[in-house]
């Protein structure tokens, strides 16, 4: 919870001081990864915010970039459109901007739902829990729970978030703490289940751990020079 003047940042010093003790394992992937940086992006709404998570869904970062290029171009002058806007844009026109079907109409979903209400304003957004944000927002076409996960991690900075149903939370987890098949490298991920049991020595700081279960990744694709 905040007190709904801003939003919650992560306190780096406490974060990682609180893991080091509590995961022995987890604390050596910090030495080796370094600090804590994730950088909490700013946004004005949360319309915004899930306007463009709608857009990134399932592209790579280019492409996915050159798309909402596309999309905000249609509303020339403007940051984002207001939900109005999207609404009255005719859904040809998004659709020839490169948006898929299901994501131009969940798009019409989202901004039909905001202008009813039903997607709380960024102060509204800023009282309410981790899970009454994920029932509310996942109520909306095409935003699942991985989605709102992103939007509590990197643009609400809540810290107590654990995206189970990511593919590289589960990965970095399995390269930490070291499940491999028999008679093979591979590595076996986690059920969301036992992530789930694991994770709760991380509390209430699991966002920060799954931030190092990416920088797992990072360090074995040699994008990290590990720390001695």
């Amino acid at each position: 919870m905040t007190d709904g003047r801003r939003p919650v940042r992560y306190n780096c010093e406490l974060a990682l001081q609180t893991l080091h003790a509590a995961d022995r394992r987890l604390s050596r992937l910090i030495d080796r990864a370094g600090p804590f940086n994730l950088k909490v992006k700013s946004t004005h709404s949360p319309f915004e915010a899930l306007l463009e998570a709608v857009v990134y869904q399932q592209l790579h970062g280019k492409a996915a970039q050159t798309i909402l290029g596309r999309v905000l171009a249609l509303f020339p002058g403007q940051r984002h459109p207001s939900p109005g806007q999207l609404l009255e844009m005719p859904e040809e026109k998004l659709r020839a901007a490169g948006l898929s079907q299901s994501k131009m109409l969940s798009l019409k979903d989202l901004a039909a739902r905001t202008v009813a209400g039903g997607v709380p304003s960024l102060s509204q957004i800023r009282r309410m829990s981790d899970e009454a944000i994920i029932e509310q927002l996942t109520e909306i076409r095409g935003i699942g729970v991985w989605t709102v996960h992103m939007l509590l991690i990197f643009r609400l900075g809540r810290p107590d978030v654990l995206p189970v149903g990511d593919y590289g939370v589960r990965y970095g987890f399995a390269l930490t703490f070291g499940k491999r098949q028999k008679n093979g490298d591979k590595v076996l991920l986690p059920t969301p289940d036992e992530l789930t049991r694991y994770a709760e020595r991380w509390r209430p700081w699991r966002s920060v751990a799954s931030w190092y279960m990416w920088r797992a990744i990072d360090l074995k694709k040699g994008l990290i020079i590990p720390r001695t």
